[in-house]
């Protein structure tokens, strides 16, 4: 959730990317809040999610392809193997992407704020920032989003199960057809 919220933000800013160019100069007042804003909002975090997304469809895929066609000791082995190389890729991107993130953040981010809020606007959105409320939520919405997705799985597994199931080796079947057939 918090993610979601972060990239509706990240794409309503980044629309407004185009009109920065002109950008006017920041009170030093207005700039103190833009600062306090950045320093709160977190938005580097999303980083996380664009260099492990990547690795958690490898994963996905490594399973996919073992599956139904490895030997269940060898699946497991080369998923280690697999998940040593997936965990070098997050170690090592992980890093480069922060560090980026935290290079552009102010200079991408600032303009844009400075912009299209007011110093009142900034003020509001810093103690929406610091609510206690607010921080939380934030703490709980794992949870939240854990237990709701556990009753949606178990409400919804009857139907789906057998659908999954029987996409899943309509889409084997049609593989090891193209494999065979080369």
């Amino acid at each position: 959730m918090k993610a979601k919220m972060q990239r509706l933000v990240i794409a309503t800013l980044a629309s407004l990317a185009c009109a920065t160019a002109g950008a006017q100069a920041v009170s030093p007042e207005k700039q103190k809040l833009i600062d306090r804003v950045l320093t709160l909002w977190h938005v580097e975090d999303a980083v996380l999610m664009m260099v492990q997304r990547p690795a958690a469809r490898a994963l996905e895929q490594s399973r996919v392809v073992l599956q139904g066609r490895v030997a269940a000791n060898k699946q497991e082995s080369t998923l280690r193997d697999v998940t040593v190389d997936i965990q070098k890729y997050i170690d090592e991107a992980t890093p480069v992407a922060k560090a980026s993130a935290t290079k552009l953040k102010a200079p991408t981010l600032g303009p844009l704020l400075a912009q299209n809020f007011t110093d009142d606007e900034l003020k509001q959105l810093i103690a929406l920032l610091e609510s206690p409320v607010r921080k939380k939520f934030e703490q709980l919405a794992p949870q939240l989003e854990k237990t709701f997705g556990e009753k949606v799985a178990a409400d919804a597994s009857p139907t789906i199960d057998p659908k999954l199931k029987a996409m899943t080796e309509a889409v084997g079947l049609k593989l090891r057809a193209a494999t065979i057939g080369q």
